[in-house]
């Protein structure tokens, strides 16, 4: 073959190539640690869920009835130190029934199928941020990426194919010069780079919680046979028939004084 036939690669092309494979396995490594890190996030707000469904409701309950006896406590003494204790009381109780009972208490989520776990990295692997092309396109990408993650945690595999399908591909470095699309890629690289090291510190950092301890706790409780969530909801209802003896004992005293 001619030697002036053979094409020798450029140092400058051969860095391009180098970069986009660098690139193309940090994509696939994003996107598992996006899907790891809602998979664990869906994991503990199912255990918050049920344990709102099965503790919460039975602590703001109890609250409740200390709140109560706090207030007629007031009607007995009427001293600045009860009316304290039961305004505190009061608070208490709001906040748990908030909790249990408000907008904001956490539902269960969808046990995600291998289909759903497939597409959602996908749609991960190609809409992320740290793919953009300029801050519009960033702005833009997270918009999508928390809608994915919305979607996700609600098991709606349909938002996220029409999250794929209508969105338009702005990775390619196509029309640029060959040093405009090195300088570009490794922007994207070291974007990537640092968020897979945040996911990876969230990951390691998440199962910390208060929540998450607990979940921890019931899990290897089950292991031995044990109901953890049972266990604390049969405490509870021991707590809470003692108090509805302890206020029906305040109401016969405040009866009693004529107050």
């Amino acid at each position: 073959m001619p030697s002036d036939l053979i094409h020798t690669p450029s140092p400058l092309q051969t860095d391009l190539v180098a970069r986009k494979a660098e690139l193309a396995a940090l994509r696939e490594t994003l996107a598992e640690r996006e899907q790891m890190l809602a998979d664990l996030r869906n994991r503990l707000r199912t255990f918050e869920a049920r344990y709102m469904a099965q503790i919460g409701t039975l602590y703001a309950r109890l609250d409740d009835l200390e709140a109560q006896i706090a207030e007629r406590e007031v009607t007995l003494y009427d001293s600045a130190s009860a009316r304290e204790r039961a305004a505190a009381a009061r608070a208490r109780a709001s906040e748990t029934h908030e909790a249990a009972y408000g907008d904001e208490r956490p539902v269960e989520a969808p046990e995600p199928t291998a289909a759903l776990r497939t597409l959602f990295r996908e749609v991960a692997r190609r809409i992320h941020p740290d793919f953009a092309v300029d801050e519009p396109d960033a702005a833009h990408r997270t918009r999508l990426m928390s809608r994915a993650n919305e979607a996700y945690a609600r098991g709606d595999d349909d938002a996220l194919r029409r999250l794929l399908d209508d969105h338009l591909e702005t990775e390619g470095t196509g029309g640029a010069a060959e040093s405009g699309q090195l300088e570009r890629l490794d922007r994207q690289i070291a974007h990537a780079q640092r968020d897979v090291a945040a996911l990876d510190r969230e990951l390691a950092e998440l199962p910390a919680g208060d929540i998450a301890e607990f979940k921890t706790d019931a899990d290897a409780a089950r292991l031995e046979g044990r109901d953890l969530l049972a266990e604390l909801a049969a405490d509870l209802l021991a707590r809470i028939a003692d108090a509805e003896h302890r206020l029906l004992f305040t109401e016969r005293q405040v009866h009693a004084f004529g107050r």
